[in-house]
Protein backbone atom coordinates (compact mmCIF):
# COMPACT_ATOMS: atom_id res chain seq x y z
CA UNK A 1 0.00 0.00 0.00
CA UNK A 2 1.10 3.53 -0.65
CA UNK A 3 1.84 6.15 2.44
CA UNK A 4 -1.67 7.89 0.99
CA UNK A 5 -3.66 4.36 1.45
CA UNK A 6 -2.48 3.68 4.82
CA UNK A 7 -3.17 7.11 6.21
CA UNK A 8 -6.66 7.05 4.57
CA UNK A 9 -7.43 3.54 6.40
CA UNK A 10 -6.02 4.98 9.67
CA UNK A 11 -7.95 8.03 9.46
CA UNK A 12 -11.61 5.60 8.60
CA UNK A 13 -10.39 3.57 11.52
CA UNK A 14 -9.84 6.49 14.15
CA UNK A 15 -13.06 8.07 13.14
CA UNK A 16 -15.15 4.56 13.67
CA UNK A 17 -13.17 4.24 17.44
CA UNK A 18 -14.12 7.45 18.17
CA UNK A 19 -17.64 6.98 17.01
CA UNK A 20 -17.97 3.84 19.44
CA UNK A 21 -16.54 5.48 22.18
CA UNK A 22 -18.49 8.44 21.78
CA UNK A 23 -21.71 5.43 21.84
CA UNK A 24 -20.91 3.72 25.01
CA UNK A 25 -23.12 1.15 26.21
CA UNK A 26 -25.72 2.17 29.03
CA UNK A 27 -25.14 -0.65 31.96
CA UNK A 28 -28.11 -1.36 33.98
CA UNK A 29 -28.15 -3.13 37.35
CA UNK A 30 -30.69 -5.14 38.92
CA UNK A 31 -31.72 -7.89 41.30
CA UNK A 32 -31.95 -11.43 39.85
CA UNK A 33 -34.24 -12.89 42.05
CA UNK A 34 -37.21 -11.24 44.38
CA UNK A 35 -39.40 -13.57 46.11
CA UNK A 36 -42.70 -11.53 47.32
CA UNK A 37 -45.11 -12.71 49.66
CA UNK A 38 -49.18 -12.74 48.14
CA UNK A 39 -51.31 -9.35 48.57
CA UNK A 40 -47.83 -7.48 49.51
CA UNK A 41 -46.02 -4.68 47.29
CA UNK A 42 -42.81 -5.04 45.93
CA UNK A 43 -39.93 -2.59 44.96
CA UNK A 44 -38.36 -4.14 41.57
CA UNK A 45 -34.78 -1.82 41.61
CA UNK A 46 -32.98 -1.02 38.67
CA UNK A 47 -30.34 1.42 38.77
CA UNK A 48 -27.83 2.16 35.79
CA UNK A 49 -24.69 3.83 35.36
CA UNK A 50 -23.83 5.74 31.62
CA UNK A 51 -20.41 7.49 30.48
CA UNK A 52 -22.99 10.34 29.67
CA UNK A 53 -24.59 12.83 32.03
CA UNK A 54 -28.47 12.24 32.17
CA UNK A 55 -29.87 13.80 29.37
CA UNK A 56 -33.47 14.80 28.74
CA UNK A 57 -33.82 12.13 26.34
CA UNK A 58 -33.11 9.79 28.73
CA UNK A 59 -35.94 7.12 28.85
CA UNK A 60 -37.12 3.61 30.76
CA UNK A 61 -39.04 0.92 29.74
CA UNK A 62 -39.79 -1.80 31.79
CA UNK A 63 -41.41 -4.95 30.44
CA UNK A 64 -43.08 -7.87 31.81
CA UNK A 65 -43.06 -12.06 30.49
CA UNK A 66 -45.16 -14.52 32.25
CA UNK A 67 -43.96 -17.81 33.26
CA UNK A 68 -46.29 -19.45 30.69
CA UNK A 69 -43.85 -17.29 28.58
CA UNK A 70 -46.78 -16.04 26.40
CA UNK A 71 -46.30 -12.38 24.80
CA UNK A 72 -44.14 -9.63 26.60
CA UNK A 73 -46.47 -7.15 28.39
CA UNK A 74 -45.60 -3.04 28.95
CA UNK A 75 -45.17 -2.76 32.41
CA UNK A 76 -44.37 1.37 32.68
CA UNK A 77 -42.47 3.78 30.71
CA UNK A 78 -40.44 7.02 31.54
CA UNK A 79 -39.30 9.83 29.15
CA UNK A 80 -39.05 13.12 31.26
CA UNK A 81 -41.47 12.16 33.62
CA UNK A 82 -43.61 8.55 34.48
CA UNK A 83 -46.13 6.89 32.38
CA UNK A 84 -48.40 4.32 33.59
CA UNK A 85 -49.83 1.77 31.28
CA UNK A 86 -53.23 2.78 30.23
CA UNK A 87 -54.71 -0.77 29.95
CA UNK A 88 -53.39 -4.49 30.98
CA UNK A 89 -52.77 -6.36 34.31
CA UNK A 90 -50.47 -3.70 35.86
CA UNK A 91 -53.02 -0.96 35.02
CA UNK A 92 -53.22 1.01 38.63
CA UNK A 93 -51.03 -1.29 40.20
CA UNK A 94 -47.30 -0.03 39.56
CA UNK A 95 -46.01 3.34 40.21
CA UNK A 96 -42.69 4.93 39.69
CA UNK A 97 -40.49 4.89 42.40
CA UNK A 98 -36.74 6.06 40.99
CA UNK A 99 -34.76 9.13 41.04
CA UNK A 100 -33.26 10.06 37.65
CA UNK A 101 -30.58 12.20 39.57
CA UNK A 102 -29.14 9.36 41.42
CA UNK A 103 -29.51 6.91 38.22
CA UNK A 104 -32.33 5.11 40.02
CA UNK A 105 -34.94 3.84 37.57
CA UNK A 106 -36.92 1.62 40.49
CA UNK A 107 -40.85 1.00 40.25
CA UNK A 108 -43.29 -0.26 43.06
CA UNK A 109 -45.62 -3.36 42.10
CA UNK A 110 -48.83 -3.22 44.00
CA UNK A 111 -51.03 -6.04 45.52
CA UNK A 112 -48.70 -9.04 43.90
CA UNK A 113 -50.80 -11.84 42.89
CA UNK A 114 -49.60 -15.31 41.77
CA UNK A 115 -50.28 -14.13 37.61
CA UNK A 116 -47.73 -11.71 38.57
CA UNK A 117 -44.92 -14.52 38.51
CA UNK A 118 -42.22 -14.08 35.59
CA UNK A 119 -39.79 -12.25 34.51
CA UNK A 120 -39.78 -8.22 34.41
CA UNK A 121 -36.77 -6.25 32.44
CA UNK A 122 -35.47 -2.85 32.87
CA UNK A 123 -33.69 -0.85 29.74
CA UNK A 124 -32.48 2.58 30.23
CA UNK A 125 -31.66 4.49 27.07
CA UNK A 126 -29.38 8.09 27.69
CA UNK A 127 -28.73 9.76 24.67
CA UNK A 128 -25.88 9.13 22.97
CA UNK A 129 -25.57 5.79 25.46
CA UNK A 130 -28.37 4.07 23.19
CA UNK A 131 -27.24 0.55 23.89
CA UNK A 132 -26.63 -1.07 26.44
CA UNK A 133 -27.55 -4.34 28.82
CA UNK A 134 -31.20 -5.38 29.88
CA UNK A 135 -31.91 -5.66 33.26
CA UNK A 136 -33.86 -8.80 33.83
CA UNK A 137 -35.74 -9.20 37.63
CA UNK A 138 -37.32 -12.70 38.67
CA UNK A 139 -40.51 -12.62 40.47
CA UNK A 140 -41.84 -15.07 42.49
CA UNK A 141 -44.68 -14.27 44.71
CA UNK A 142 -45.42 -16.78 47.06
CA UNK A 143 -48.39 -17.66 49.08
CA UNK A 144 -48.49 -16.91 52.75
CA UNK A 145 -49.65 -18.74 55.33
CA UNK A 146 -51.95 -17.55 58.22
CA UNK A 147 -49.78 -17.05 60.47
CA UNK A 148 -52.94 -18.36 63.50
CA UNK A 149 -52.64 -21.54 61.54
CA UNK A 150 -48.52 -21.74 62.08
CA UNK A 151 -48.61 -20.61 65.62
CA UNK A 152 -50.73 -23.42 66.26
CA UNK A 153 -48.67 -25.88 64.67
CA UNK A 154 -45.81 -24.76 66.64
CA UNK A 155 -47.79 -24.60 69.91
CA UNK A 156 -49.29 -28.31 69.00
CA UNK A 157 -45.66 -29.90 68.50
CA UNK A 158 -44.52 -27.99 71.37
CA UNK A 159 -46.85 -29.40 73.61
CA UNK A 160 -46.56 -32.91 72.47
CA UNK A 161 -42.82 -32.82 72.66
CA UNK A 162 -42.47 -31.13 76.03
CA UNK A 163 -45.29 -34.21 77.44
CA UNK A 164 -43.12 -37.10 75.63
CA UNK A 165 -40.58 -35.73 78.07
CA UNK A 166 -42.45 -35.72 81.12
CA UNK A 167 -43.95 -39.13 80.33
CA UNK A 168 -40.43 -40.62 80.01
CA UNK A 169 -38.98 -38.85 82.77
CA UNK A 170 -41.68 -40.07 85.36
CA UNK A 171 -41.39 -44.12 83.97
CA UNK A 172 -37.54 -43.83 84.62
CA UNK A 173 -38.02 -41.88 87.75
CA UNK A 174 -41.15 -44.48 88.22
CA UNK A 175 -38.68 -47.93 87.68
CA UNK A 176 -35.23 -46.03 90.00
CA UNK A 177 -37.48 -45.63 92.51
CA UNK A 178 -38.85 -49.70 92.42
CA UNK A 179 -35.69 -50.55 92.11
CA UNK A 180 -34.21 -49.16 95.23
CA UNK A 181 -36.95 -49.81 97.27
CA UNK A 182 -36.60 -53.65 95.92
CA UNK A 183 -32.97 -53.63 96.99
CA UNK A 184 -33.72 -52.74 100.26
CA UNK A 185 -35.99 -55.00 100.70
CA UNK A 186 -33.76 -57.72 99.32
CA UNK A 187 -30.87 -56.24 101.92
CA UNK A 188 -33.36 -56.64 104.86
CA UNK A 189 -33.90 -60.00 104.22
CA UNK A 190 -30.55 -61.05 103.91
CA UNK A 191 -29.40 -59.09 107.34
CA UNK A 192 -32.48 -61.01 108.83
CA UNK A 193 -31.10 -64.61 107.71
Amino acid sequence: MRGGAWLRAALVLGAQLRALWLAAAVEVHTAKEVVAVNGTNQRLKCTFSSSSPVSQQLSVSWNFQPEDLSSHEPVFYYLKEPYKPPSGRFKERVTWDGNIERNDVSIIIWNLQPSDNGTFTCQVTNWPDVYGTIGEVRLRVVQKVNFSEIHFLAVAIGSASVLMVIVVTAVIVCRQRRRRARDKRLQAADTER
